[in-house]
């Protein structure tokens, strides 16, 4: 891990603060009319990726032409702001904080365009471990990733969030992308998929959930998000502190992550929890762990506190696996963890 200079957190900062508020550039926008007997009636022209829809505005009057207007003008209004955005970006990307990948950039812009974010969901695998090292103002000495996006989703915690205005459709948004993706089928036929896939491409999107009750690999239906999710024990452990942050992919992408020290804590967990057949998933859930929790000992110790504060509500099975893994990452970050919980 190696800390990058001060001046880039500062204008992670600042390009934070601008992502704040989607920008609604028009890019996939157009207003088109139709003259029907003689009169002539307006629609909203949307494009998602090879996917075109059209929304009847309305009659022409002169409201609806003034109400059109006034749209086009905001678009060409945040010109300036999409530009030092996009300056930001490559500033800190120069600077040494580290970038989206190409494809993971596309598909989250489209679904931060369309509200996911905004509605409550949270990236919580590598695409988040590879946002706290510029959240955290560091550089990983390894990312220790896979091609995979988790998006985990749970409607009992993102009631409490801001909501977007229109209806999330996931599995169609992600479908009809144009990037190519299908569904990857369940391992029961009967069962919807979870997963999407790029064709010919190692690139996957998962949808996740939080498993309550009794254990079972049922799919579970978000209505609210238009998909199912695969339910996950401790998923809500994350879910219950989400934090925004901002991915360096072209004007920035604003997305929500769970807070860095519950990261690291549900990787110990998760990696004994896995069958011996995802061992190197294991030594990644150690690795990312040990990175995330050297990086907060270092600059904000507090967060482990309040991590592991949380941890000990959760039932004995997750201590337990807790404490098990703290054992095997590096026995000084591990003894740093627990001296940090005491103090509390």
């Amino acid at each position: 891990m190696e800390r990058l200079p001060n001046i880039l957190s500062a204008q992670y900062s600042e390009l934070l603060q601008h992502c704040v508020h989607p920008i609604s550039d028009g890019s996939n926008l157009s207003f088109k009319n139709k003259t029907i007997n003689g009169k002539r009636y307006w629609y909203l022209h949307i494009g998602v990726g090879k996917t075109h829809r059209e929304h009847y505005l309305g009659e022409e009057t002169t409201d609806l032409l003034d109400r059109i207007e006034d749209e086009k003008a905001v678009w060409n209004s945040e010109d300036d702001d999409r530009d030092l955005r996009r300056r930001l970006v490559n500033m800190l990307i120069a600077g040494g904080m580290t970038p989206t990948p190409r494809d993971e950039g596309k598909i989250l812009t489209l679904l931060e365009r369309n509200g996911l974010f905004l509605a409550g969901a949270a990236l919580v695998g590598t695409v988040a471990f590879r946002a706290y090292a510029n959240m955290l103002g560091v550089s990983w000495s390894s990312s220790i990733g896979t091609q995979d996006v988790d998006i985990g989703m749970d409607t009992v915690y993102s009631l409490a969030l801001p909501r977007s205005k229109k209806p999330i459709h996931l599995r169609q948004l992600i479908l009809d992308s144009g990037l190519g993706f299908v569904e990857v089928p369940a391992l029961n036929p009967r069962q919807p998929s979870t997963s999407f896939r790029i064709r010919k491409r190692d690139f996957i999107v998962d949808v996740l959930t939080p498993l309550r009750g009794r254990e079972t690999s049922r799919p579970v239906e978000l209505r609210d998000f238009g998909t199912h999710a695969t339910p996950l024990r401790y998923l809500d452990y994350l879910l219950e502190d989400i934090q925004p942050a901002v991915l360096l992919y072209e004007q920035g992408i604003m997305i929500n992550v769970p807070a860095p020290g519950r990261f690291a804590v549900h990787k110990c967990v998760v990696s004994g929890r896995r069958p011996a057949a995802q061992a190197a998933k294991s030594r990644k859930d150690l690795g990312q762990a040990e990175q995330v929790f050297r990086a907060l000992l270092d600059f904000r110790p507090a967060d482990i506190a309040i991590a592991l504060a949380a941890a000990a509500e959760r039932d004995k099975k997750f201590l337990g696996g807790f404490e098990s893994a703290l054992d095997r990452i590096d026995s000084d970050v591990a003894a740093a963890v627990r001296q940090t919980g005491e103090n509390g």
